[in-house]
């Protein structure tokens, strides 16, 4: 794998990504990850036929990751029920569950990329040395064809909301 550096600061120093970043036109590449009971599917096969709104966030621990999912599970009820939007983290699916539950998140799935981390690998987002993935956008069209890609330039960084939804309309 490709390990990239000067592209993210984790705290004050230069984090290594693993992966190179993908572009608006690729194939968006599968990955498996944990669901909240530990099962360990294809994404993208479990959600087939569906637009996919993918969110990589660092850690639902913190209050920007906090507040990007609790917005995407707020406006995941105004949307077609065509999109599916996938909030993923490397947070251990035990984390997961207590934070859902405790923030009421019913709208969108929260997946884990704990275990082997092939999401952060492939897409471009797993900062090797943390073992965290960074913030990240893309929208998978029903042909699991990348159709918005938006790497946030600092970890602290939240995504143009507004843009991510308007993609995903889009590509019904």
């Amino acid at each position: 794998m490709i390990e990239r550096k000067n592209l993210i600061q984790f705290g004050d120093k230069d984090a290594i990504v693993i992966g190179d970043d993908l572009k608006i036109g690729q194939q968006a590449p599968s990955f498996k990850a944990h669901l909240l009971d530990w099962s360990y599917l294809d994404l993208l096969k479990l959600t087939r036929g569906k637009v996919r709104i993918i969110a990589s966030v660092l850690s639902m621990e913190t209050s920007v990751c906090d507040n990007e999912i609790r917005k995407f599970n707020e406006e995941a009820a105004s949307l077609s029920k065509d999109v599916s939007i996938i909030v993923i983290s490397a947070d251990l699916p035990f984390t997961q569950n207590k934070w859902c539950a405790a923030a009421g998140i019913s709208q969108v799935m929260v997946v884990s990329d704990h275990l082997k981390v092939a999401f952060g690998k492939k897409y471009g987002c797993l900062l090797k040395d943390q073992r965290v993935l960074r913030r990240a956008i893309f929208v998978v069209d029903r042909k699991n064809k990348l159709t918005y890609v938006d790497y946030m330039k600092a970890l602290g960084d939240e995504p143009d909301y507004a843009k991510v939804l308007q993609a995903a309309k889009k590509a019904l």
